[in-house]
């Protein structure tokens, strides 16, 4: 079921100036700190299943992607890279020395590059509906192509349609009007309709290929997850993810697709609880 609680104590908002644009990011709860990193065209709100949860324990800091939420529009061309230099920024501006990292989707692949890039700042890795090449994500198959094309083509209400067959598991979108209008809630903009920066942020993630690089965080705690019907991050692509990074743990969850945390935040919840608390 996808949650309706609300945050129990607003977060702080606030913008980091970087050379080239504004980041926008939130700051709640207390604890140590862990940063969330969201996927394609979603905007930070996106983790309020999680915040919700989290920040009576720890100290919960999301951001929005560039040219999404309050963040200024890119300049030039996105690289997970560079998302990667906007999470750091945004460390930097919460003043945290190190914090666990949870990712999805796109966020995961930033999540590995700032271990990568900044290992002494990130104290753990929560890699949730993702993988190790963004070039193998959405891997071509019919199902993978009639998804895809159900939530680009048609009226707003059969996008928003085709895009809850895309992220939400068989049989889970009964009411699809309802649940489109509460996942257009936390997603930041309607189902129906495509942010403009996600052709960019879909370019960046398929020059990524971080595969060979995994074995270096090693040591590392790490959790990956998978959903058994995820057409975009497919079980398969975690469990590879898993065995590229020596010590990771695997969990896959059944009868989840890609929007796993917000359609069975009970589950990722628990499972990040106890990992952050092994880590910890």
């Amino acid at each position: 079921m996808v949650s309706s609680t609300r945050l129990v104590d607003q977060p702080e908002r606030r913008i980091v100036d970087r050379p080239d644009g504004r980041i926008f990011y939130a700051v709640g709860g207390a604890g140590p700190d862990v940063l969330f990193i969201q996927g394609v065209g979603m905007h930070a709100t996106s983790w309020r299943p999680q915040i919700d949860a989290f920040q009576t324990r720890y100290r919960c800091i999301t951001f929005d992607h560039r040219g999404l939420g309050g963040s200024d529009a890119p300049v030039g061309r996105i690289s997970i890279e560079g998302m990667a230099d906007d999470a750091l920024a945004v460390l930097n501006a919460a003043g945290v020395d190190a914090a666990h990292v949870v990712g999805h989707s796109l966020g995961g692949v930033v999540a590995q590059q700032l271990a990568l890039s900044h290992r002494a700042r990130v104290r753990s890795l929560s890699l949730v509906c993702t993988f190790p090449a963004g070039r193998r994500a959405a891997p071509l198959s019919w199902r993978m192509i009639w998804l895809g094309l159900r939530s680009q083509i048609g009226t707003r209400a059969m996008r928003r349609r085709g895009f809850l067959r895309l992220v939400m598991p068989p049989g889970r979108i009964e009411n699809a009007p309802e649940l489109a209008a509460r996942l257009a809630e936390l997603f930041g903009h309607d189902l129906g309709d495509q942010p403009a920066v996600v052709p960019a942020q879909l370019r960046a993630l398929r020059r990524s290929d971080l595969s060979a690089r995994l074995p270096e965080l090693a040591g590392l705690p790490t959790l990956v997850m998978s959903a058994f019907h995820d057409p975009i991050a497919p079980p398969a692509l975690g469990r590879e993810l898993a065995m590229r990074i020596p010590g990771a743990r695997y969990v896959e969850v059944a009868g989840a697709s890609h929007g796993l945390p917000i359609s069975h935040a009970g589950v990722v919840n628990g499972a990040l609880a106890a990992h952050l608390a092994e880590a910890s």
